[in-house]
């Protein structure tokens, strides 16, 4: 018996004895194949969820330096959010900035950074495809890592609203603003190649806590009624975190 009926755990159907004739037997034939990959590729899953999770859990647990379990967490969460995006599980806009948020407050808690988060209340919350979703997030993520990698830094504000139909995503911080050192980096590459999936755009600009703004803007999904005037959080929304 061939590798991919074992997998299926039954025969597949022969050209003799399927009813309409040789093209709907091969039809049969390759729907029964990628049912075996498809079958094969979830026990891979559950495999790596199972094994390589538990282990990076129990790592988690064993290393005390906090550098080190924040790394491990940011592994997790990544194998995680690989999983769930090949499983066809989808987040909202707003469920992928909770991730996002709460991420941040963790790394910057490990090394006593101050976190200003704005977020505007009347967001909308349209479903983004799992692309979108991964792209926001890592650019967000990866905003966050160049601030602590290349300049000391005391205080870190984002900034969340909408202007239109178009979300607008900016990081602040306090540290050195370097303009030279824009765009020379495989980071920075890759976020600007993300706001191209997205149909947006990003850039890196002096910010008003005298180190470097990120600010990346997209045009959202499904939103039904557009502000008028845009949403921009205001001076006394978010909160303050340690």
């Amino acid at each position: 018996m061939s590798g991919w009926r074992r997998l299926l755990g039954r025969e597949a159907p022969t050209t003799e004895s399927a009813s309409g004739g040789p093209a709907l037997a091969e039809l049969q034939k390759e729907l029964a194949i990628a049912h075996a990959i498809d079958a094969e590729r979830r026990r891979i899953y559950d495999d790596l969820h199972d094994d390589i999770g538990s282990r990076l859990l129990t790592l988690l647990h064993r290393v005390h330096e906090p550098a080190q379990q924040q790394l491990v967490r940011e592994i997790l969460q990544d194998l995680r959010a690989i999983l769930a995006r090949d499983r066809g599980i989808e987040g909202t806009l707003l469920e992928v900035l909770a991730q996002l948020r709460e991420e941040t407050e963790q790394r910057l808690l490990s090394r006593d950074i101050e976190l200003d988060w704005r977020q505007a209340d009347d967001l909308p919350d349209p479903p983004l495809h799992r692309a979108q979703g991964m792209h926001l997030f890592r650019i967000g993520r990866e905003s966050v890592t160049n601030a602590m990698r290349h300049a000391p830094v005391a205080r870190m504000r984002v900034v969340v609203g909408r202007v239109g139909n178009d979300l607008f995503f900016e990081v602040t911080d306090d540290g050195h603003f370097d303009p030279a050192r824009i765009g020379e980096g495989r980071g920075t590459r890759s976020m600007q190649s993300r706001a191209g999936e997205l149909q947006g755009n990003i850039s890196w600009q002096a910010g008003t806590l005298g180190g470097t703004k990120v600010l990346l803007r997209f045009p959202l999904p499904h939103v039904d009624a557009p502000a008028a005037a845009g949403s921009t959080p205001g001076d006394g929304q978010g909160s303050m975190h340690r």
